[in-house]
């Protein structure tokens, strides 16, 4: 048999149904047992609470059947005047959660200033996280949207993500005034 890379090797272990004590890759060690894989403690996001795999501030989106679409995601606003209003935007997330994160949770989104102020009011969704016999994992689709925003002046924003009070997320948005008929780039 030819050598195999990493990741060739730990699929071929998966598909003839035998492991190697353990296996690395480039996104950290795993220890196989049979045909489980099993991360090995502190290493791998396998042994961590919720895990946000998307954070994004984007034109729309929209959750098919647990597939998240995004369409034009963006981290700056260009705006003729201030105050600028933003017509439409959406916050979308994607988190995956473990066996720990089980009961409810809650879900803050807050939309702040570079001082910390809010510009609009919290959102708060209650997040019930119940695994199945059989999963591994859950992953959940999160789209906020939001109409008429309103920025008073240019400069950095944040939509900060926290899950139970704590910082999981954090996403930067940059306001910038064009000058006279200046088109953005």
């Amino acid at each position: 048999m030819a050598a195999l890379s990493g990741a060739e090797n730990f699929l071929s272990c998966l598909i003839l149904g035998y492991a190697e004590s353990c296996f690395r890759s480039s996104a950290g060690l795993y220890r196989l047992c049979g045909k489980e894989l099993r991360a090995i403690p502190g290493i791998s996001w396998l042994n961590s609470d919720m895990n946000i795999q998307v954070a994004v501030l984007c034109d729309a989106a929209t959750d098919d059947n647990g597939k998240m679409n995004l369409l034009g995601a963006f981290d700056t606003i260009y705006a003729p005047q201030m105050p600028a209003i933003h017509p439409q935007c959406a916050v979308a997330l994607r988190a995956t959660f473990q066996p720990g994160d089980e009961g409810t949770r809650k879900l803050s989104l807050n939309f702040i200033n570079a001082d910390g102020h809010a510009i609009l009011q919290s959102i708060e969704i209650p997040v019930p996280v119940t695994l199945p016999d059989d999963a591994h994992f859950l992953t959940r689709n999160f789209i906020v949207n939001i109409q008429q925003l309103k920025f008073d002046e240019p400069g950095l924003y944040s939509v900060d993500v926290r899950l139970d009070n704590e910082s999981v997320a954090s996403v930067p948005l940059l306001v910038r005034q064009m000058a006279g008929n200046q088109s953005p780039p």
